[in-house]
């Protein structure tokens, strides 16, 4: 069984710092490309960032740019997505999401697995 698990929401103020995980299990995590999507009340589920774990290739969104960075530890088949100066528009429901093959995978549909996801809000 495939399980993705993320970890590391919460609250923190603007400017602030949180490092979410994503931890797989049941897959062969070299195989697939792990994406964060996050969603806010009322907004679609958008693609934050993403991150090849065979190819270390990565995406990020324009609005995340220079203030988030993903990586992939392949030994413990986990994602990490650090986030930086954090805004209160970075509020959302940060989920991981794991689709098998070599590239990155921009919408939520072609995702196979996800995990529960993890609250991260933003005070000002």
């Amino acid at each position: 069984e495939v399980q993705l698990v993320e970890s590391g929401g919460g609250l923190v103020q603007a400017g602030g710092s949180l490092r979410l995980s994503c931890a797989a299990s049941g897959l062969r995590f070299s195989e697939y490309a792990i994406g964060w999507f996050r969603q806010a009340p009322g907004k679609e589920r958008e693609r934050v960032s993403c991150i090849n774990s065979k190819s270390r290739s990565t995406f990020y969104a324009d609005s995340v740019k220079g203030r988030f960075t993903i990586s992939s530890d392949n030994a413990v088949n986990t994602v990490n997505l650090q986030m930086n100066s954090l805004k209160p528009d970075d509020t959302a429901v940060y989920y991981c999401a794991a689709k098998y093959g070599s590239g990155l995978f921009e919408y939520a549909y072609e995702y196979d697995y996800w995990g529960q996801g993890t609250q991260v809000t933003v005070s000002l």
